[in-house]
């Protein structure tokens, strides 16, 4: 099964999440100088980004 068991599961493994595009974003301010450069750091462990399993959009099943 792995990182396909729900489609949040996959989503958070490919970072199309939500929460895997709000990180991009604040790494592409950060290289900027627009936010703080521990911005995107910090949302990666609020987010527990490494965590597969910790995905929320997308958990419906099926062809839904």
């Amino acid at each position: 099964f792995g990182f396909s068991d729900t489609r949040a599961a996959a989503r958070r493994y490919f970072k199309i999440d939500s929460h895997s595009i709000v990180v991009r974003a604040l790494e592409m301010l950060a290289r900027r100088g627009e936010v703080d450069t521990t911005a995107p750091r910090e949302a990666i462990e609020k987010y527990a980004l490494h965590d597969i399993n910790a995905g929320t959009t997308g958990t419906t099943g099926g062809e839904s």
